[in-house]
């Protein structure tokens, strides 16, 4: 283990979202803006969300990180997303891209391509099979689901980390963190019931982009956003069973655990595998 990725660092990472409140915009797709603004809040961070081509690039220059999330795509949101990628480079702020659907359609294939073309991310983040289109490898998506293992996908995060000098994130059963430096976490977290709430990775990805603003080192920031996620999501799902209630509950729940996770909690469910 890194000595800089220890659960109290974690939760250092955790605290300082909650004081800092860093700004974060998304240019996300129409299916899960709500809950990433309202996950965003409930950890403490505050989110803008614009698209307009005539503010984008204002927004980015006011902004600490940038989200991009290709879930619903347009020609224009994709004009959108540049704009404000040139200016979030410009800057040198952190980016953060989620590759919704890698693979399942050319044009969702060539718009990523367009958006690494303009400038490598700080960090990208998706499951299995989205990890393997992005980093070019041979795989079919079903719809937004994965058909790849996280596991499956570690040699292609490998490869996109590298592409990118950036961060890796492979959301699934476990998920890997991993960064061009050869760097590799793996947590244990999380609960089946998050994958039956629409908008919980991609609100994932828009975390991440606050804790890179509160963490320099993107590869620990990502580790903490993801930790944080699971965890919640751990105890909401729990909490929701307990009451005899199911995914509705849970993703209230979710959102109380994302703002009321105390330290102790925390450091006695983390489960940091390496």
């Amino acid at each position: 283990m890194a000595p800089t990725l220890t659960p109290q660092a974690l939760w250092a990472d955790i605290a300082a979202v909650r004081q800092q409140a860093p700004l974060v915009h998304s240019i996300t797709n129409f299916v899960v803006m709500n809950l990433n603004a309202n996950v965003l809040l409930a950890a403490g961070a505050s989110p803008v969300m614009a698209h307009a081509h005539e503010e984008v690039k204002d927004m980015a220059s006011i902004a600490q990180a940038l989200v991009l999330n290709i879930g619903t795509l347009e020609p224009y949101w994709i004009e959108s997303m540049t704009i404000a990628l040139g200016v979030a480079l410009g800057r040198g702020i952190p980016v953060v891209l989620d590759p919704v659907g890698a693979g399942a359609t050319p044009y969702r294939n060539q718009a990523l391509e367009q958006l690494l073309a303009s400038g490598h991310p700080t960090v990208i983040r998706g499951n299995g099979s989205e990890i393997m289109s992005t980093a070019n490898a041979a795989i079919k998506t079903r719809g937004v689901d994965s058909s790849a293992s996280a596991n499956d996908a570690l040699d292609a995060a490998r490869a996109l980390a590298a592409r990118t000098q950036g961060t890796v994130c492979v959301s699934g059963q476990t998920d890997h963190i991993l960064d061009a430096q050869g760097r590799h976490a793996q947590l244990g977290n999380g609960h089946v019931w998050m994958t039956r709430i629409t908008g919980v990775g991609c609100s994932l990805t828009a975390l991440i982009g606050a804790f890179c603003v509160v963490q320099p080192d993107a590869w620990r920031a990502t580790t903490s956003a993801m930790a944080l996620m699971a965890i919640a999501g751990e105890i909401a799902a729990e909490q929701a069973q307990a009451q005899g209630q199911g995914v509705g509950t849970m993703a209230a729940l979710l959102l109380d655990q994302l703002q009321l996770l105390d330290e102790a909690t925390f450091l006695r469910r983390l489960r940091l595998l390496a």
